[in-house]
């Protein structure tokens, strides 16, 4: 994408978040988004074919710039508790700062149809893929015990941090998601342990 048409792209996915966490999606018309982004409702289909692919593009980016920011932090020479323990500080302190993120991810996917839904999975699953690697990789250094299947593992992790943050959510953020990755992932290590 050329720098100006990504630079509008990007626009239409900020404005778009803000709008689906203030007003959730069913709540959330094209034109509303078109507003906040300051562009012209039709300017919203040069780009995407619908709400719904407005969605599921902007958890792609999201989710992207997620596993980007792991890949990033994770070097070739962590050991798997380590790796995990990034990726759960990098996950909780990205919603964290990104409140409308956290509202969408957490609140309004649920809520989507159940094509919506499997669009939703493909895009997750580049960052299940990286928990399981990297529980993997553990078993294969023995700091993780033999015999663990590593999807089910993989999905109780996800599972696990992605409930710690719908509580935040739900509790009014009245504490720091940052401050609990140290538990959650002491919790995760001593039943991989």
């Amino acid at each position: 994408m050329a720098s100006r048409k990504k630079e509008k792209y990007d626009l239409i996915l900020e404005a778009a978040l803000k709008v689906i966490a203030e007003h959730g999606f069913h709540g959330s018309q094209v034109s509303r988004i078109a507003k906040e982004a300051g562009v012209a409702d039709g300017t919203i289909y040069l780009y995407f074919k619908n709400k719904e692919d407005i969605l599921i593009s902007l958890l792609r980016e999201k989710l992207g710039e997620l596993v980007a920011k792991f890949n990033a932090s994770i070097q070739e020479g962590d050991s798997a508790d380590v790796a995990l323990r990034k990726i759960c500080e990098i996950h909780y302190t990205a919603l964290e700062e990104n409140v409308h993120l956290a509202h969408v991810a957490q609140i309004e996917l649920r809520q989507s149809s159940i094509e919506l839904r499997k669009e939703i999975g493909l895009a997750v699953k580049p960052y299940i893929e990286l928990i399981e690697s990297v529980i993997r990789r553990g078993m294969d250094a023995g700091t993780f015990r033999q015999g663990l299947d590593p999807k089910v593992v993989r999905l109780l992790i996800f599972g696990g941090m992605d409930e710690v943050v719908t509580s935040w959510l739900i509790s009014g953020r009245k504490y720091s998601l940052s401050e609990q990755a140290g538990k959650t992932i002491d919790f995760f290590l001593k039943g991989l342990s």
